[in-house]
């Protein structure tokens, strides 16, 4: 017990010292950071991030965040750059520099041979009076006074709040760009988050049956239907006009009270005021529609508002959207 209590009360301590140094950052948001984001924004080129050691670990992590919202990135090794990937940095591409220290040999190394190509560099130090933070053009400060560690040794805090105000160079882009949902989805076509913006009704529906019978069918037909398009879920039509629905579950309710069947018809059993979506609504409108009416199936119709088919949870399951 006592051995957990310590591993409790050691995390603890790590999340409060992280959060307490990050809260800190915003007492350095200046203009430097002003400007900085303004002239990302304003250039032609991409937004070249590099690093060495667990700041080049950050500096992939930034560089991904910017290209999903919309500004181009690269990320550049500090190691490999004096090594031949300097050829990388394009003429109007703008550097990003990361370095607790800012004192790294590397950094030393490379500093200046970015300026002599002309580009405007962008440092992210702990350390506003190091090298990379006086040469820089303009100076982010993401100053810690200790790391998580216990030894305050290892890249921890310092890591965290270099991240952060990666975060917020994307942030603030993304909102001079006026970058929308839409924008994010065109950039995140698989998994999840990207079929949440941009999947569908209609996208949902092209592969399934469309289950219906006629108000005075035979329920033997209702319950052959069902079966037979595998949805759990028939349409009640009365010619072309869509007056009802039947589940599976109207079908047991039925039959616990009364077996024979050759009694009722489609009509007889059907749920009036069927709930329905547009085919052209976005798939996560029809998950949110199922849930707040707790149903599994929900009838799709198109801009006449006649019937065209039906969604099913198990269709928003199988797209990653549940």
């Amino acid at each position: 017990m006592k051995k957990s209590n310590t591993i409790i009360n050691v995390a603890k301590e790590a999340i409060i010292t992280e959060s307490t140094a990050i809260a800190n950052l915003v007492n350095y948001i200046d203009v430097d950071f002003e400007k900085a984001v303004e002239f990302i924004f304003n250039s032609t080129g991409r937004v070249i991030v590099t690093g060495i050691g667990k700041s080049a670990n950050i500096a992939n992590k930034i560089v991904a965040t910017l290209n999903s919202t919309g500004t181009p990135a690269v990320f550049m090794h500090a190691a490999d750059a004096i090594h031949g990937d300097l050829g990388n940095v394009q003429k109007e591409d703008v550097v990003i520099c990361i370095s607790k220290s800012g004192n790294t040999p590397e950094i030393k190394v490379l500093i200046p041979l970015i300026k002599k190509f002309g580009n405007t560099i962008i440092a992210i130090t702990g350390n506003v009076n190091s090298y990379l933070g006086t040469h820089a053009n303009f100076t982010l400060n993401t100053f810690v006074s200790k790391e998580a560690c216990p030894n305050n040794l290892a890249p921890t805090t310092s890591t965290t709040a270099q991240l952060v105000i990666g975060d917020a160079l994307a942030i603030c882009l993304l909102n001079l760009r006026g970058f929308t949902s839409k924008d994010f989805a065109k950039y995140h076509p698989g998994g999840a988050l990207g079929k949440r913006l941009y999947l569908r009704v209609s996208d949902l529906i092209k592969n399934n049956a469309v289950p219906k019978v006629n108000k005075d069918d035979a329920v033997a037909k209702v319950i052959f239907e069902i079966s037979e398009k595998r949805l759990g879920v028939t349409a009640v039509m009365d010619a072309e006009k869509l007056i009802g629905i039947i589940t599976d579950g109207d079908v047991r309710r039925m039959l616990s009270k009364s077996t024979d069947i050759n009694l009722f018809t489609a009509k007889d059993i059907m749920g009036h005021s069927p709930k329905t979506i547009n085919k052209d609504a976005m798939a996560i409108a029809a998950l949110q529609k199922m849930e707040s009416k707790n149903i599994s199936q929900i009838l799709v119709v198109d801009n006449q508002n006649s019937y065209v088919g039906v969604v099913h949870l198990h269709d928003l399951i199988k797209e990653g959207i549940f």
